[in-house]
């Protein structure tokens, strides 16, 4: 499946943006749908997860009461709406693709368990 993530841009502190991961090539609703980010000098970091059917979220807690993620297979396309945003939100966020169910969040946060990648979009905040 190839991934295509949109909608990043500059922002201020205390905005909203909401991001979108189009998918192609393979049947979007088999997939789990996760989202990363990766500041400069920095690893890439899980932000959370969406089970294929919509029906299970997982959040890190640094993001769990600003940030959500939603699905809408008819259209082929996950989304994180971000909420409240902070200068330390500023980096490049991924949408990546997993065939496997995870029953627990220490699965869901694993980078390496995830199949296919979108290329990223750029998320910066201002203060």
């Amino acid at each position: 499946v190839q991934l295509q993530a949109s909608g990043g841009g500059l922002v201020r502190a205390g905005d909203s943006l909401r991001l979108s991961c189009a998918a192609s090539g393979r049947t979007f609703s088999i997939y789990a749908m996760g989202w990363f980010r990766q500041a400069p000098g920095k690893e890439r970091e899980f932000i959370g997860r969406i089970s294929a059917n919509g029906a299970n979220t997982y959040y890190t807690d640094s993001v769990k009461d600003r940030f959500i993620i939603s699905r809408d297979n008819a259209k082929n396309t996950a989304y994180l709406k971000m909420n409240s945003l902070k200068p330390e939100d500023t980096a490049v966020y991924h949408c990546a693709a997993d065939q496997k169910i995870c029953l627990n969040y220490g699965c869901a946060e694993g980078r390496h368990n995830y199949d296919y990648w979108g290329q990223g979009t750029q998320v910066t905040v201002s203060s």
